[in-house]
């Protein structure tokens, strides 16, 4: 199903995995705003190459961002999303892209307080039995997969804003 390829497909233009990425790329392939960018450079959070004064972006810091976006989609702050990046730099040793294959599955889960990376779908069960409050799962190698088909054309990019919860009304009572 998911197989990793040297080159995809941008438009017209056919651009490599390992090419570079400007700040307005990553904004249009992301959903993220420049300034985001900047501020998260800014804080340690993404630190891209630079050349000259511009941010220049590996894919590997692109599906970073990514995973970032889908954190912060879910409501995680920014100091819980250090926290979970620094967790996967500590248990990968290497950066995400490089660690997710065609062939492995990367759960991240956490109630808050614990971080688990679990690549067994019995693990994953486990957890979630013997949890004692909701948990929040998120698959890093669909992230990645997502990242790929949005750089190959094959799928529309998103946008990395929380995701909103709907005031509840409340109901007048007589009338």
């Amino acid at each position: 199903m998911f197989q990793t390829f040297a080159a995809s497909h941008v438009g017209a233009n056919f651009v490599a995995i390992e090419a570079s990425f400007t700040s307005s790329d990553v904004s249009r392939l992301t959903g993220i705003t420049a300034r985001q960018l900047q501020w998260w450079d800014e804080r340690g959070i993404i630190v891209p190459s630079r050349r000259g004064h511009r941010r220049i972006y590996s894919f590997e810091d692109l599906t970073e961002v990514a995973v970032i976006c889908e954190l912060r989609r879910k409501g995680f702050s920014l100091q819980r999303v250090r926290k979970v990046v620094r967790f996967l730099e500590k248990e990968f040793g290497r950066r995400l892209a490089q660690t997710v294959t065609s062939s492995s599955d990367y759960h991240l889960l956490t109630d808050g307080r614990t971080l688990y990376l679990e690549t067994s779908p019995q693990q994953i069960l486990d957890i979630l039995e013997n949890s004692r409050q909701p948990m929040f799962a998120l698959c890093l190698s669909d992230t990645v997969r997502r990242v790929k088909a949005v750089i190959s054309g094959r799928r529309r990019p998103g946008r990395c804003t929380p995701e909103k919860v709907p005031a509840q009304r409340k109901l007048r009572q007589g009338a």
